[in-house]
């Protein structure tokens, strides 16, 4: 035989062994839930609820504490996430005005080119059909929290019997039961919690009934200062903002509201015993409501507390199935060589400045959780308080699966926040943010801005051209809007000119598209 045909024999244990550990690489299980936002957690601080599941992730990994998204807006955020870039270069901007391009490159498409099996269960919400996927079972358009419909990978629908947060749980696990055991998977576990209108388990209805939530301390904002503030439709004292019937549940036959009937159709998927069961409860609070009528500060103190204890029973059954899936992977083996991540697409406002409801570069919205259990290998632990993004997801999963990253994304791989303790990894020091959705549902008019450890610049534009400075460490609340203050005429000055330096980093020409406006 051959000298050279043996050399080459004797490489092939080695291409073997070589092959074993590819298949070493880790998994990733990828939860992302619908408007959950951290002042909802109680791992985040000064939570009203507990949420021990959660809690767990961050007890055994990381807790970002600077997690931002590039525009807070469900299909949107899921695009950023998708293919590592904003939402001017992945072209999906709001959800009534895109369908996403599924041709177009993407991190489950690149991770499958990887060799990992690639699976997504629960929301989609970006129109157009999923790619990218081995395996797809998904909920169509927002979903329904009763009796589901899924779309399954032959374009089929199938109602399935039971709460939604349950089935995409337990549909999760089949999936890992019958996966390739000898493969790296990724699997997105994506949830239709916690989002409106935050119809609970049947078996939680009374679950926080005997809670009173703290008011917010600028629940009674006026939004002086703030014109798109003044402007928008996401206030709970609002009868046309919040609805009495559809968020609140307060329906008795023969009432009707601008959304009754949306709320109407919701519930009717409930069978006859389930449907009794909750019409017994509801029907109830709402003769209560009408024999007690409420108006103005009392009114809206009150559709506060109910809006509450929906949001936090739905987030009860969240929690309880995070714990589920937790449970799964430790007792089959997979949890010291998976990274789990837990997330929102983007965060919500929980009665802070009246509101409910996202949209705004405001914190509230701006900021969405994020927890990981890291594989083993990755040191980090406690809290992370580098501005990190949901553009960084893409890259720091491909980087993590050994797959070369694309140099056209725009985010950062998260790996070596991951691999050393703070200040070891050099990173970004402010956020780019732009939201497009107007006019459309809550009308909060566009804008983009920046994000600094201290400062936040914003401009609303289309039909009105306003800017709002805000000082984060004396006003974490954004109550006092400093723009024009020639006291903070250098913090403005420098902050428009790294505005703009994001702008052409990210290249996004809006401001050169705005003729006439500039930051100074």
């Amino acid at each position: 035989m051959h000298k050279t045909t043996l050399s080459l024999l004797s490489l092939l244990p080695l291409a073997g062994q070589a092959l074993a550990q590819a298949d070493k690489r880790p998994n990733i299980v990828f939860i992302m839930t619908d408007d959950h936002t951290a002042q909802m957690m109680s791992c985040y601080g000064n939570s009203p609820v507990l949420t021990p599941n959660l809690d767990r992730i961050a007890r055994e990994g990381v807790r970002f504490s600077n997690s931002f998204v590039a525009n807070s807006l469900s299909g949107p955020s899921r695009a950023c996430m998708l293919t590592g870039k904003h939402s001017h270069k992945n072209g999906f901007t709001g959800n009534e005005q895109s369908v996403f391009d599924g041709t177009q490159q993407t991190m489950p498409k690149l991770l499958q080119e990887a060799g990992y099996q690639t699976a997504l269960i629960g929301k989609w919400h970006l129109v157009s059909t999923p790619t990218g996927f081995d395996y797809y079972e998904i909920l169509p358009g927002q979903g329904d929290y009763y009796n589901p419909d899924f779309i399954e990978m032959d374009g089929s629908v199938r109602r399935e019997q039971g709460y939604c947060t349950d089935l995409i749980t337990e549909k999760s696990i089949a999936w890992l039961e019958q996966r390739d055991k000898e493969r790296p998977f990724i699997l997105f576990v994506h949830h239709k919690a916690c989002h409106r209108d935050w119809l609970p388990p049947l078996k939680y209805l009374r679950e926080y009934e005997d809670t009173v939530f703290p008011l917010p301390s600028n629940f009674r904002d006026d939004w002086a200062g703030r014109l798109a503030a003044q402007q928008q439709e996401m206030s709970i004292a609002s009868p046309h903002d919040m609805d009495i019937a559809y968020d609140n549940k307060m329906w008795l036959p023969g009432d009707t509201t601008r959304l009754s009937d949306l709320y109407l159709s919701y519930i009717s998927r409930l069978s006859p015993e389930d449907s009794a069961a909750y019409h017994q409860f509801y029907d109830s609070l709402s003769v209560a409501f009408r024999q007690a009528p409420l108006e103005g500060e009392r009114l809206a103190e009150w559709k506060f507390q109910r809006y509450m204890r929906d949001y936090a029973k739905v987030t009860r059954s969240l929690d309880d199935n995070v714990g589920k899936l937790l449970d799964y992977l430790e007792q089959s083996g997979l949890t010291d060589n998976t990274l789990i991540v837990y997330t929102s697409d983007q965060g919500f406002y929980m009665g802070e400045h009246g509101w409910f409801d996202k949209r705004f570069m405001y914190e509230e919205s701006l900021n969405t959780p994020l927890l990981m259990r890291l594989p083993e290998g990755y040191g980090r632990r406690g809290v992370v308080r580098e501005m990190v993004q949901n553009i960084d997801y893409a890259p720091t999963f491909l980087e993590l699966a050994g797959a070369p990253v694309p140099s056209d994304m725009q985010g950062m791989s998260l790996l070596p926040l991951l691999r050393t303790q703070k200040g070891k990894a050099k990173w970004r020091k402010a956020v780019y943010y732009h939201y497009y959705e107007y006019p459309a549902e809550h009308s909060v008019k566009r804008h983009y801005g920046i994000r600094t450890e201290r400062w936040k610049l914003i401009h609303f534009y289309n039909d009105i051209d306003e800017w709002e400075l805000f000082d984060l460490k004396n006003d974490p609340s954004e109550m006092r809007n400093l723009y024009g203050d020639p006291r903070y005429h250098k913090a403005q000055s420098r902050l428009g000119k790294q505005l703009r330096q994001l702008q052409l980093l990210y290249d996004d020409p809006i401001e050169q598209q705005l003729l006439g406006v500039t930051a100074d």
